[in-house]
């Protein structure tokens, strides 16, 4: 599983997941929880949705 987001990207995926994650445990809305896969996916560097298209937002290294 080579890694396929950047800095920025895993950056905004924790707040973004974060703020969710938060909002549920605040607010009692289970949608919330759904914040979970964002962090994850910031946590390892992968996301299997960038795979069909292609996309990698992560500096290439020779």
């Amino acid at each position: 599983m080579k890694k396929n987001m950047g800095g920025i990207d895993r950056s905004l995926r924790l707040v973004v997941g974060a703020a969710l994650v938060g909002w549920a445990v605040i607010s009692g809305n289970l949608w919330g929880y759904v914040g979970i896969i964002p962090l994850f996916t910031a946590l390892i560097g992968w996301c299997p949705a960038y795979l069909p298209f292609g996309i990698k937002t992560c500096k290439i290294s020779k």
